[in-house]
C-alpha cells in the first residue's frame, strides 16, 4: 500500500529541513568509506599494538587488508540483568567469524546503569548523561581503526541511544546490533504493582515488597514490560539494525545463540571486504527515523525516546522534532498493550505474533516506509517473520503469523486499540511537553486541577505521608531538568499518585524531570521545557493556581491572567546538593552544557 499523506509529509518536511545537515554527513562518512580497509592507515607499529593479544592465525590474517576485522562494542557486567547474558557474547562471536575466514575483537566496553538499581536514589541523576557517556566511550573503542563493522551489545535505557550515537558517528562501518532478549514471565505486572501501593499505603511492609520485586525480576535478561529498554529493542529491528526476529528471543536459548552468530556473519558480509557494503550510515536515513516514531506510537512505548529519538537522528544529520513525533502519533494507531498499557509482557506479545505480525500491518495499511535498507539486506518486508531453528540448529524465517494469537495484546491494524498513538505533544504558556496517554483512561484525557508545587520526589511525598493531599491536586516537581540535576526519573511518584486518583480526586503531574516508560496511569505532563532551572515558565507556577491538561488538544496551560503571570518572580533553588556524591561533581560539564528536552537533551555540537 503507497504510504500514507501524513506520514509522507512528516518524512518530506524531515528531508527539506536536514538537507544541508545530512548532505554534509553522507558526504563525510562517504569520504571514510572511500579510503577503504582503516588498518592500511596504520604504521607497522600501531598494527603489531592492536593484534599483539591475538593468536597466530589472527595475526597473519590481520596483517593484510584481505580479512575483516569485526569490532565488538560491548555494554556487558553482570550486575544488569538484561546485560549478564553478554558474558559469553564475544567467544561466540569470535568462533563465527573464524568459521568465515575473518577475525572478531572486542573494541571496547561501554558503561551500563540499571536505572531500576538507581530508581529514586541519587545515581539516578547520572542516567540520562551516561547515553553520551557510553557514545563517547564506544568511540574510543573503535577509535583504533582496526575494524571494518562493528557489533553493538546492549539493551537497555540510555545504552542502545547512546550505542546508537557512536555507530552513527561512524556510520561509514557497518554496525549490527545483537539484543539478549526479556527474561522469562515472573509474577504479572498488575500483582507487581497492587503490592507497590499498597506498601505506600502502609498496608504491607518492605518484606513483603522485596518477595513481590524478586518475583518480577527474577533472571537474566530484560525486565518484562514495556519501558525503554524494550522500546529500544522494537526501535533496533524497525529500523533495520537488528536481524529480523531477534528482538525478544530469551537468554539462554538454543535460538538466541544463533541469532548472535548469525548477526556476527551478517556484519561481516556487509563490510567493505564482503559483498554487500552497507554503511550504518546509510540505513539510518529519513525514513527510517520515521519508522522507528511510527513503531513507538504503534506499540505505546518509551517517553524517554522523545529525546533518544531526536538524539539518534541528529547523529546521522537529520533533524527530527516533537512536532514532527507528535503529527505522527495522531495518525498512527495503538496496535499492543503491553504493561503499562495493558496488562501483557513482552514475552506475551511475542507469543501473540511480536513485531513480525506488527511490522506487516503497519506496512500493509501504509504507516511504514518499505523502501529502506537494512542489516539483513531486504526492504522492511524482510522483517515480518518470524526466527526459528531448523533441525540442523540454523536460523530459518516463517512469515508472520495471518492471525493475532491474542487480540488483547496485539491487534490487527482494522481493529486498533485507538486510533492515534501513545504519545502526545503538549505545548501552552507553562511551554512544552510530552504527555503518554495510551494507558490513561480516556475520562482522564482532560484534567484541571489546582497546582501544589514541589521542587523534589522527597517533598511530595512527605506531603502525601502527612496526609495534606486531600483533594484535586496537579503536582507540579520542577528544578527536576537536565541542567538543573540530570533529569532523574520520577517513578517514586507513581503509587502516590495512583492511591490519590483512585480515592476519585482528579491528579496530574507537571515536571521537567522523566518519567520513563512506566508513568502509568496517571496524567503526566513530563519533559517541560524550558526547564525551571533555565527560567522556564514552569518556575513560576504558584500554589493553587490553576492547571489544564487538555491531552486532546495538546493544551498545557496555567489558567492565570498573562499579565500577572509574566510579572511573577521566577523561583529560585539552592542545587549545590545535586552536585556532589556518587559522581556527581564529575559531570558538571554536562549539566552546564546540556541542551533542551525538545532537542534532544545531549551535549553533542550535531
Amino acid at each position: 500500500m503507497a504510504i500514507r499523506d501524513r506520514v509522507g509529509e512528516v518524512t518530506e518536511r524531515i528531508v527539506k529541513r536536514s538537507h544541508d545537515s545530512r548532505s554534509a554527513y553522507l558526504e563525510r562518512i562517504g569520504k571514510a568509506a572511500d579510503q577503504g580497509p582503516q588498518r592500511s592507515r596504520l604504521s607497522c607499529g600501531n598494527l603489531a599494538h592492536g593484534f599483539a593479544a591475538c593468536g597466530l592465525s589472527d595475526k597473519a590474517a590481520l596483517s593484510g587488508d584481505v580479512v575483516p576485522n569485526l569490532g565488538i562494542i560491548t555494554a556487558y557486567n553482570d550486575m544488569l540483568s538484561a546485560h549478564q547474558p553478554y558474558e559469553t557474547y564475544p567467544e561466540l562471536i569470535r568462533q563465527s567469524a573464524r568459521e568465515v575466514g575473518a577475525v572478531a575483537q572486542v573494541a571496547g566496553g561501554v558503561p551500563a546503569m540499571c536505572d531500576g538499581v538507581t530508581q529514586g536514589q541519587d545515581g539516578m541523576e547520572l542516567s540520562l548523561f551516561s547515553r553520551d557517556v557510553i557514545a563517547m566511550a564506544a568511540a574510543v573503542g573503535l577509535s583504533h581503526q582496526m575494524f571494518d563493522a562493528a557489533v553493538f551489545l546492549g539493551i537497555c535505557d540510555k545504552i542502545v541511544p547512546g550505542l546508537t550515537i557512536a555507530a552513527l558517528s561512524f556510520g561509514h562501518l557497518p554496525a549490527v546490533f545483537i539484543p539478549a532478549g526479556p527474561m522469562t514471565t515472573g509474577i504479572s505486572n498488575d500483582e507487581k504493582a497492587k503490592v507497590r501501593q499498597l506498601y505506600a499505603e502502609g498496608k504491607v511492609g518492605r518484606d513483603a515488597l522485596l518477595e513481590s520485586e524478586s518475583k518480577a525480576y527474577h533472571s537474566p535478561g530484560t525486565c518484562t514490560f514495556y519501558g525503554t529498554a524494550n522500546s529500544n529493542q522494537m526501535l533496533m529491528e524497525i529500523m533495520g539494525l537488528h536481524m529480523p526476529g531477534a528482538s525478544f528471543v530469551n537468554p539462554g536459548t538454543p535460538l538466541r545463540e544463533a541469532l548472535t552468530k548469525e548477526a556476527a556473519k551478517r556484519a561481516l558480509a556487509i563490510s567493505a571486504l564482503g559483498n554487500e557494503f552497507t554503511p550504518a550510515g546509510e540505513i539510518i536515513d529519513e525514513k527510517a527515523i520515521v519508522n522507528g516514531v511510527v513503531g513507538l506510537h504503534a506499540t505505546g512505548g518509551s517517553t524517554n525516546h522523545t529525546m533518544h529519538l531526536v538524539a539518534m537522528a541528529a547523529a546521522a544529520g537529520i533533524r527530527l522534532t516533537w512536532d514532527d513525533i507528535s503529527d505522527l502519533s495522531d495518525v498512527v494507531p495503538l496496535l499492543a498493550r503491553v504493561y503499562p498499557n495493558g496488562k501483557a509482557d513482552v514475552n506475551h506479545f511475542q507469543a501473540a505474533g511480536g513485531l513480525a505480525f506488527l511490522i506487516r500491518e503497519l506496512l500493509g495499511d501504509g504507516y511504514l516506509h518499505q523502501d529502506v535498507k537494512t542489516v539483513y539486506g531486504s526492504d522492511l518486508s524482510g522483517y515480518t517473520v518470524e526466527a526459528k531453528l531448523d533441525a540442523d540448529g540454523n536460523v530459518i524465517r516463517d512469515p508472520a503469523p495471518q492471525i493475532s494469537g491474542d487480540e488483547t495484546v496485539l491487534a490487527p491494524a482494522n481493529k486498533a486499540f485507538q486510533p492515534t498513538g501513545g504519545l502526545k505533544m503538549l505545548t501552552g504558556n507553562i511551554g512544552k511537553a510530552v504527555i503518554k496517554i495510551s494507558a490513561v483512561a480516556k475520562e482522564r484525557h482532560i484534567i484541571e486541577a489546582p497546582a501544589r508545587v514541589f521542587h523534589s520526589q522527597e517533598d511530595f511525598l512527605k506531603a502525601f505521608s502527612n496526609k495534606e493531599l486531600n483533594g484535586d491536586v496537579a503536582a507540579v516537581v520542577r528544578f527536576q531538568g537536565p541542567k538543573a540535576c540530570g533529569m532523574p526519573e520520577l517513578h517514586k511518584l507513581t503509587p502516590s499518585l495512583g492511591i490519590l486518583q483512585d480515592r476519585g480526586h482528579k491528579v496530574a503531574l507537571i515536571t521537567d524531570g522523566r518519567m520513563s516508560g512506566a508513568s502509568g496511569k496517571v496524567p503526566a505532563a513530563i519533559h517541560v521545557t524550558p526547564e525551571a532551572a533555565n527560567g522556564g515558565p514552569i518556575a513560576k507556577i504558584q500554589d493553587g493556581d490553576l492547571i489544564r491538561i487538555n491531552a486532546v488538544t495538546g493544551e498545557l496551560t496555567v489558567r492565570v491572567d498573562e499579565a500577572e503571570f509574566d510579572a511573577r518572580p521566577v523561583a529560585q533553588k539552592d542545587l549545590s546538593h545535586h552536585q556532589f556524591g556518587v559522581g556527581r561533581d564529575l559531570f558538571a560539564a554536562f549539566r552546564a552544557n546540556v541542551g533542551t528536552a525538545d532537542a534532544g537533551a545531549h551535549v553533542f555540537d550535531v
